[in-house]
């Protein structure tokens, strides 16, 4: 069985080392493609829809761990995605 991917509020976190920016995923994806091909015969997929996924394997690129990595909640889930944190650089008001 694998791991999830993580939702719009929650990450993955490495627990053997605390990584959460840089992972390996294995994934196998079925999906719909409409393809666009040239008189040329050279062909570019326009439009995917994904039709059913699953993540095999989640690794941490810093320790190379597979069985450490889990979904944690992302800590400004609940702020708007607006491109800007309410919090300061510094982390102070």
């Amino acid at each position: 069985m694998g791991i999830a991917m993580p939702g719009d509020s929650e990450r993955w976190r490495c627990t053997g080392c605390g990584n959460l920016t840089r992972f390996d995923v294995t994934r196998t994806v079925r999906s719909q493609d409409f393809v666009h091909q040239e008189l040329s015969g050279a062909g570019q997929v326009e439009e995917r829809t994904v039709l059913s996924e699953t993540v095999e394997r989640v690794r941490c690129r810093w320790c190379g761990a597979t069985d450490s990595v889990e979904i944690v909640p992302r800590p400004d889930a609940d702020s708007p995605v607006s491109g800007s944190s309410s919090e300061s650089p510094t982390g102070r008001s």
